[in-house]
């Protein structure tokens, strides 16, 4: 909020005293102070109080979410209707044309998460489990030729096809290369410590916890607290976020989700690596203890011919060779 200095403390106090805190709300020393506050997507919005006259100003940024921008707008209404005076809302940072309900970023990380599993899938099952090292390095750097062709053509369908997320093509590019790596890896870690029944467990993961997380239609700020809580913790959660402010607010503070995402890059690589690690020493042991049942099979004696009497039975089976 933006208001005198007299007026400031108990306007914000006031606020915060809406039944189930819809907001918080804090003082903003000044109208340029707040707008680099929306810009850098610190705050949902900022609130200009006119003292010399009855209309309000509501600062809103729609591209970062169209839900959380309507719910700012309807409190902030009430409120001030509450106080016989209306409001104005502009809005500083809009989504771009093609940009529909700031959604087209949360279809991208979705496009790109489901083909990342389902790939890693498809190769499951027409290979199997890994069962040595370099089979499972090999599925990796598999996986990194995909992310890069797949990070690649998501980025150029939203950006020169459809016009909805213009400008930012390598940096789009790049996100979705980390999130489709990551994806994967985590599907042959699961691969590799389940077999097949990894997959499903990696599917169940990411639809299950993903999609009400992700902060697509509704932001993190307006989910259930579980879902806000573990939404930044997710890889879609994280890219979605990220997405916007590449596009729309300079990629600020962006750092974190990139964290997230490269850890569970290097976390699915690393499980992945001991794990068909494990598997080949245990293929390695089992054929060693194996071995020589193996051995002495072969001086078994002989199936006796045919024409060999019944009391042929107490014969000797020659001595091996």
């Amino acid at each position: 909020m933006v208001a005198p200095a007299p007026e400031s403390g108990p306007l914000v106090a006031r606020l915060n005293l809406i039944p189930s805190a819809p907001l918080h709300a804090t003082a903003a020393p000044s109208q340029g102070a707040a707008r680099r506050l929306i810009r850098d997507d610190a705050v949902s919005a900022a609130l200009v109080i006119n003292p010399a006259a009855k209309t309000d100003t509501l600062l809103i940024a729609s591209a970062g979410g169209s839900s959380e921008a309507s719910a700012a707008e309807q409190v902030n209404t009430a409120a001030e209707a509450s106080q016989h005076r209306s409001v104005t809302v502009t809005d500083i940072v809009p989504s771009q044309r093609g940009d529909g309900r700031g959604l087209t970023g949360f279809y991208l990380v979705v496009g790109c998460s489901v083909g990342g599993y389902l790939v890693a899938a498809l190769l499951g099952m027409a290979s199997g489990r890994p069962a040595t090292t370099r089979r499972a390095l090999n599925r990796l750097i598999a996986f990194g030729s995909y992310a890069i062709v797949s990070g690649l053509a998501g980025a150029f369908v939203v950006g020169p096809v459809l016009g909805a997320l213009t400008c930012h093509l390598v940096a789009l590019w790049w996100l979705g290369v980390l999130l489709v790596f990551a994806v994967g890896a985590v599907t042959l870690a699961f691969q590799i410590l389940f077999g097949v029944a990894g997959i499903g467990i990696t599917i169940r993961f990411f639809v299950i916890f993903r999609n009400p997380s992700a902060g697509g239609a509704y932001q993190p700020a307006l989910l259930p607290p579980f879902w806000r809580a573990i939404s930044s913790a997710l890889p879609n959660g994280a890219a979605t976020d990220s997405v916007r402010r590449i596009v729309y607010f300079g990629g600020h503070d962006i750092g974190g989700h990139l964290i997230v995402l490269a850890s569970y890059a290097v976390a699915g690589v690393v499980i992945a690596i001991i794990g068909s690690i494990i598997h080949e020493r245990r293929s390695i042991t089992s054929a060693r203890f194996t071995g020589p049942h193996r051995t002495r099979s072969r001086y078994r004696c002989p199936p006796r011919p045919r024409c060999c009497p019944a009391s042929a039975s107490s014969t000797r089976c020659p001595a091996p060779r």
